[in-house]
């Protein structure tokens, strides 16, 4: 089957040569392609955006997307997400688009989204860009969680064995979703930060789990804005991250009363919180 024409791996394999060797190798490295993601609704269908990620829970991705920025407010509202059938396209061509069939009444777009894109996965699908936008779009402050700040910082242990692609490539980022009674529920990896965000929220949408009260989001990179604005859509109580915040993703998780861990390690973890001016 030529190369072109097959469905993309989450995983593929590259030929290596070692600076200080003649000898050639090969290893394990992380896929990135376009993912198309369609809105249709109605007789009108509009190609939202692209993204770089990594193939595996595409319709996931795509639900999580949705909900994150705005052009659904009632889980309800997607019908249906299903890979592109149209059979003039490869396979491969097929797999990078996804459709999401809404009902008629789900909002109009947000104003900051009403264009077409394209964004790397160092940025994932970006779409607000002020607290603002989250108030106008009616998000309300989060419910505080109820297991202390020692307990959530335990969380980031349970990344530890649950990210396959990473142990083979090491090139991408985990995101982890924690129920109130501190169990993983559902872990999703991509090379995109934001991607693998949208990935754990696209699967408690299509479960019937959002809103996320008193659950935690735990993941592997630096905790900037747009994730700490995508957990606080769905409702998540805190977030326990590897790596550092930002200050803006400070300054929204206080104002949305989202607890905001960072740097957790080895059961210790640092609570950022904004400095009034």
């Amino acid at each position: 089957m030529p190369p072109n024409d097959r469905v993309p791996s989450s995983v593929a394999r590259a030929k290596v040569q070692q600076t200080n060797s003649d000898a050639t190798t090969s290893d394990s490295v992380v896929v990135e392609e376009p993912l198309e993601i369609r809105l249709k609704r109605g007789d009108s269908e509009e190609q939202l955006g692209i993204t770089m990620r990594t193939p595996g829970a595409d319709l996931e991705l795509a639900a999580g997307f949705l909900w994150g920025e705005g052009f659904l407010t009632d889980p309800a509202q997607l019908k249906t997400v299903i890979i592109c059938g149209d059979r003039s396209l490869t396979a491969r061509q097929r797999a990078n688009v996804v459709i999401a069939t809404v009902s008629e009444d789900v909002p109009d777009a947000p104003r900051s989204l009403q264009r077409r894109f394209t964004i790397s996965s160092a940025c994932g699908v970006c779409g607000s860009t002020s607290m603002s936008d989250l108030h106008n779009r009616g998000i309300k402050s989060v419910l505080s969680p109820t297991r202390s700040i020692q307990e959530l910082a335990q969380f980031s242990s349970l990344l530890t064995d649950r990210q396959p692609i990473f142990e083979k490539t090491g090139g991408l980022h985990a995101a982890l979703l924690v129920t109130p009674e501190g169990k993983p529920k559902w872990v999703r990896e991509d090379v995109g930060r934001h991607n693998a965000v949208d990935k754990v929220i696209g699967a408690a949408l299509m479960n019937g789990a959002l809103p996320l009260n008193d659950w935690t989001l735990v993941v592997s990179g630096r905790i900037g804005y747009e994730i700490v604005q995508k957990a606080i859509v769905a409702g998540i109580s805190a977030i326990v991250g590897v790596s550092a915040p930002t200050s803006l993703a400070i300054e929204l998780a206080d104002e949305f009363n989202l607890t905001l861990l960072a740097f957790a390690r080895n059961g210790q973890a640092k609570e950022f919180i904004s400095i009034p001016d």
